[in-house]
Protein backbone atom coordinates (compact mmCIF):
# COMPACT_ATOMS: atom_id res chain seq x y z
CA UNK A 1 0.00 0.00 0.00
CA UNK A 2 1.43 3.22 -1.01
CA UNK A 3 1.02 6.73 0.86
CA UNK A 4 0.48 9.52 -0.98
CA UNK A 5 2.26 12.72 0.70
CA UNK A 6 -1.33 14.27 2.10
CA UNK A 7 -1.46 10.85 4.25
CA UNK A 8 2.12 10.88 5.37
CA UNK A 9 1.81 15.15 6.01
CA UNK A 10 -1.03 14.07 8.23
CA UNK A 11 0.32 10.92 9.66
CA UNK A 12 3.22 13.15 11.06
CA UNK A 13 1.93 15.61 11.77
CA UNK A 14 -0.56 12.91 13.98
CA UNK A 15 2.30 11.62 15.36
CA UNK A 16 3.96 15.02 16.39
CA UNK A 17 1.09 16.07 18.66
CA UNK A 18 0.86 12.97 20.01
CA UNK A 19 4.37 12.89 21.06
CA UNK A 20 3.97 17.03 22.46
CA UNK A 21 1.17 16.06 24.20
CA UNK A 22 2.86 12.95 26.07
CA UNK A 23 5.63 15.22 26.89
CA UNK A 24 3.68 18.21 27.65
CA UNK A 25 1.74 15.72 30.77
CA UNK A 26 5.05 14.26 31.91
CA UNK A 27 6.50 17.87 32.45
CA UNK A 28 3.05 18.75 34.28
CA UNK A 29 3.52 15.42 36.73
CA UNK A 30 7.55 16.27 37.08
CA UNK A 31 6.46 19.73 38.38
CA UNK A 32 4.30 18.44 40.62
CA UNK A 33 6.38 16.21 42.38
CA UNK A 34 9.12 18.52 42.62
CA UNK A 35 6.85 21.34 43.85
CA UNK A 36 5.63 18.04 46.44
CA UNK A 37 9.42 17.73 46.97
CA UNK A 38 9.91 21.83 48.12
CA UNK A 39 7.18 20.84 50.49
CA UNK A 40 8.26 18.33 51.91
CA UNK A 41 11.89 19.10 52.75
CA UNK A 42 10.56 22.80 54.04
CA UNK A 43 8.62 20.45 56.11
CA UNK A 44 11.03 18.60 57.64
CA UNK A 45 12.70 22.12 57.81
CA UNK A 46 9.88 23.18 60.46
CA UNK A 47 10.59 19.91 62.15
CA UNK A 48 13.91 20.16 62.50
CA UNK A 49 13.83 23.46 63.89
CA UNK A 50 10.71 22.93 66.12
CA UNK A 51 8.75 25.26 64.19
CA UNK A 52 5.33 23.43 65.27
CA UNK A 53 3.22 25.93 64.26
CA UNK A 54 4.51 26.58 60.51
CA UNK A 55 4.59 22.58 60.37
CA UNK A 56 0.93 22.20 61.28
CA UNK A 57 -0.01 24.81 58.52
CA UNK A 58 1.14 22.57 56.23
CA UNK A 59 -1.86 20.44 56.52
CA UNK A 60 -5.70 21.13 56.21
CA UNK A 61 -7.52 22.05 59.27
CA UNK A 62 -8.25 18.23 59.65
CA UNK A 63 -6.06 16.13 58.38
CA UNK A 64 -5.83 12.39 58.22
CA UNK A 65 -3.07 10.08 60.14
CA UNK A 66 -1.75 6.78 60.58
CA UNK A 67 0.38 6.81 63.70
CA UNK A 68 1.49 4.24 65.69
CA UNK A 69 1.80 6.96 68.61
CA UNK A 70 -1.80 7.68 67.71
CA UNK A 71 -3.49 3.84 67.84
CA UNK A 72 -4.49 2.09 65.50
CA UNK A 73 -6.38 2.94 61.70
CA UNK A 74 -7.07 6.50 60.91
CA UNK A 75 -7.45 9.10 62.96
CA UNK A 76 -8.11 12.63 62.16
CA UNK A 77 -5.91 15.59 63.55
CA UNK A 78 -6.76 19.65 63.67
CA UNK A 79 -3.42 21.68 63.29
CA UNK A 80 -4.35 22.79 67.03
CA UNK A 81 -3.27 18.96 68.21
CA UNK A 82 -0.36 18.51 65.72
CA UNK A 83 1.23 21.27 67.56
CA UNK A 84 0.52 19.70 70.77
CA UNK A 85 1.80 16.35 69.78
CA UNK A 86 4.82 17.49 68.43
CA UNK A 87 5.14 20.47 71.42
CA UNK A 88 4.70 17.22 73.84
CA UNK A 89 7.60 15.36 71.37
CA UNK A 90 10.18 17.97 71.73
CA UNK A 91 9.75 18.63 75.72
CA UNK A 92 10.38 14.75 75.90
CA UNK A 93 13.36 14.57 73.80
CA UNK A 94 14.11 18.51 73.61
CA UNK A 95 17.02 17.67 71.01
CA UNK A 96 14.86 15.42 68.43
CA UNK A 97 15.26 15.62 64.50
CA UNK A 98 14.69 14.00 61.54
CA UNK A 99 17.45 13.34 59.16
CA UNK A 100 15.83 12.39 55.07
CA UNK A 101 17.44 9.59 53.90
CA UNK A 102 15.50 9.39 50.61
CA UNK A 103 12.84 10.99 49.02
CA UNK A 104 10.38 8.85 46.85
CA UNK A 105 7.93 10.08 44.11
CA UNK A 106 4.70 8.14 44.11
CA UNK A 107 2.43 9.49 41.92
CA UNK A 108 0.84 13.19 41.28
CA UNK A 109 -0.23 13.59 45.13
CA UNK A 110 1.95 11.36 47.34
CA UNK A 111 5.38 11.28 48.15
CA UNK A 112 7.25 8.68 50.74
CA UNK A 113 9.71 10.05 53.09
CA UNK A 114 12.30 7.24 54.52
CA UNK A 115 14.08 9.28 57.30
CA UNK A 116 16.22 8.43 60.66
CA UNK A 117 14.48 10.34 64.03
CA UNK A 118 17.33 10.83 66.51
CA UNK A 119 17.23 12.17 70.08
CA UNK A 120 18.00 12.28 73.59
CA UNK A 121 15.69 10.75 76.29
CA UNK A 122 15.16 12.71 79.61
CA UNK A 123 17.19 9.50 80.84
CA UNK A 124 20.33 10.59 79.04
CA UNK A 125 19.87 7.88 76.69
CA UNK A 126 20.39 8.45 72.50
CA UNK A 127 17.68 6.66 70.41
CA UNK A 128 17.99 6.36 66.65
CA UNK A 129 14.90 5.32 64.56
CA UNK A 130 14.22 4.57 61.23
CA UNK A 131 10.85 5.62 60.05
CA UNK A 132 8.37 6.34 57.07
CA UNK A 133 5.87 8.82 56.16
CA UNK A 134 3.72 8.21 53.32
CA UNK A 135 2.26 12.19 52.50
CA UNK A 136 -0.58 12.77 50.45
CA UNK A 137 -0.34 16.42 49.70
CA UNK A 138 -3.17 17.82 46.81
CA UNK A 139 -3.35 21.68 45.70
CA UNK A 140 0.03 22.40 48.06
CA UNK A 141 -1.15 21.48 51.24
CA UNK A 142 -0.69 17.91 53.29
CA UNK A 143 -4.11 16.03 53.54
CA UNK A 144 -2.93 12.95 54.54
CA UNK A 145 0.28 11.88 56.69
CA UNK A 146 0.91 7.81 57.15
CA UNK A 147 3.42 6.87 59.65
CA UNK A 148 5.29 3.74 60.10
CA UNK A 149 7.90 2.93 62.68
CA UNK A 150 8.37 -0.02 64.66
CA UNK A 151 6.63 1.20 68.13
CA UNK A 152 7.17 -1.85 70.01
CA UNK A 153 10.62 -1.87 72.89
CA UNK A 154 13.44 -5.28 71.86
CA UNK A 155 12.91 -6.91 75.20
CA UNK A 156 16.55 -8.09 74.97
CA UNK A 157 17.49 -4.53 75.15
CA UNK A 158 16.08 -3.92 78.53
Amino acid sequence: MKMNSNMKTITTILLAGILLISCNNQNTNNMAITENEKIVRQYYEYFNNHEWKKMAEMYTEVSDFKDPSLGQGIVKQTRQQIIEKYSGLSEMFPDVKDKIVQIYPSGYKHIIVEFISTGTAPDGSKFELPICTIFTIENGIITKDFTYYDNFEDPKQE
